[in-house]
């Protein structure tokens, strides 16, 4: 499991490292996965299709 966070970027740093201003879902070491998305709400979806959360299993229930 990959922990993502949504990043920003805007035109001016966009600029600096050619890729297209806008939402990120990137690595804790800075390196993108996926993107880029219109609205941060668009890259936590992605970033849940990614990495699905961790359904934790209820005390006495066995699957």
């Amino acid at each position: 499991m990959q922990n993502l966070s949504p990043r920003h970027v805007k035109t001016e740093e966009s600029l600096r490292l050619g890729v297209v201003s806008g939402w990120y879902s990137t690595k804790v070491s800075g390196t993108f996965v996926s993107g880029p998305h219109d609205s941060e709400a668009d890259c936590l979806r992605r970033i849940d299709e990614i990495n699905p959360p961790v359904v934790k299993a209820r005390p006495g229930v066995r699957r």
